[in-house]
């Protein structure tokens, strides 16, 4: 029996490069979808949102000189791309997957709604949510927040390449400890960047816990829906 019935996954755009320097390496992608399959598979329904970090990121663009709000725009257009490649993924092994976009884009993708990605999910189809909010000056973090929200999920799940939540960033310093469980007024206390201010605070107004864990160990999403003590939990 899976620990939740209905996930939102939040995966970056930057996981998607696998050993690449740019883009999305196939390798990866097909172990991503692979692990998608087999949760939904043990009874989940799954929602994903993917980042654009792999092919475009609007805040470093604005810095080079981008308009903000057309960097944001270009953001979300990458995201639709690394999207459509994760929805080719699990249909290529046997996985429906439905692609919807924040910003009318059909035939591309089907204009997000709650009701449209509820339905897909209860379908048993992974519901790929792109374009994040659709607005600038908003990341993916905060358009997962808010999707994860809207869809009544148990619980979002931030799929990164390090295993949870720790002291201080452990690629850095060695000496920082993993938390297994945080509350999100400790994650504010200490600063730690789980995930952006306005994404956080909208989790724990709605109380949405998030597990950070590390995605790229193939079989550890099927590990956190078994219950095991892997990753982070954040909690009010």
């Amino acid at each position: 029996m899976a620990k939740y019935k209905r996930i939102l996954l939040k995966l970056s755009g930057e996981s998607l490069m696998g050993d690449k320097q740019y883009g999305i390496d196939e390798k990866r992608l097909t172990e991503y979808a692979a692990q998608v399959k087999e949760v939904v598979a043990m009874g989940v329904q799954v929602s994903i949102v993917i980042g654009g970090g792999n092919i475009f990121r609007g805040l470093s663009g604005a810095s080079k000189g981008f308009d903000r709000v057309k960097g944001d725009q270009m953001g979300m257009l990458a995201t639709v791309i690394n999207s459509l490649g994760l929805s080719s993924a699990l249909v290529a092994i046997g996985q429906k997957a439905r692609v919807l976009t924040a910003i009318r884009m059909e035939p591309i993708g089907e204009l997000y709604s709650k009701w449209k990605a509820i339905e897909a999910m209860e379908n048993g189809e992974v519901a790929i949510i792109s374009c994040g909010t659709g607005n600038p000056f908003f990341t993916t973090d905060t358009g997962s927040a808010l999707r994860g929200i809207e869809i009544e999920a148990d619980a979002m799940l931030k799929g990164t390449r390090v295993d949870g939540v720790y002291t201080a960033d452990p690629e850095k310093d060695p000496t920082a400890t993993k938390f297994d469980r945080i509350s999100y007024d400790e994650v504010y206390k200490r600063d730690l960047k789980v995930m952006d201010l306005t994404a956080t605070t909208m989790c724990k107004e709605n109380n949405l816990p998030i597990v950070v864990f590390d995605m790229d160990t193939v079989g550890n999403l099927a590990r956190v829906m078994r219950g095991e003590n892997i990753g982070t939990v954040v909690h009010a």
